[in-house]
């Protein structure tokens, strides 16, 4: 995504709705541009599904619901890290940013 966007806001958000929306924003394009992320959702819904279908209790709900949130999240995290490191090294190879996303995919993969 370009930074001379026409959209961008350079002001602190003045309201939490504009918060929220940013944040909602942030879920879908790590959604729509991320295979990966696709995938954890897929499998995440197929889980609490399954839930279902096993009738869960309340403390396996609260694990499976965790389980899945926590792999959502730090699959969002492995994304800005992946982003951080080819803003930096413009889409060039560098062995650090190599470790970085190599360890950050690890993060997903725990």
């Amino acid at each position: 995504m370009p930074m001379d966007s026409k959209d961008k806001n350079v002001e602190k958000n003045k309201h939490f709705l504009m918060s929220v929306e940013f944040a909602v924003q942030g879920v879908k394009t790590v959604f729509e541009e991320e295979r990966n992320m696709r995938k954890h959702v897929a499998f995440g819904i197929l889980a609490l599904f399954m839930g279902v279908i096993f009738q869960l209790d309340r403390i396996e709900w609260l694990w499976l619901l965790l389980a899945v949130f926590l792999v959502w999240i730090v699959e969002i995290i492995n994304t800005v890290f992946e982003n951080v490191v080819d803003m930096f090294t413009d889409f060039h190879f560098h062995p650090i940013g190599k470790k970085i996303k190599d360890m950050a995919a690890g993060a997903v993969l725990v």
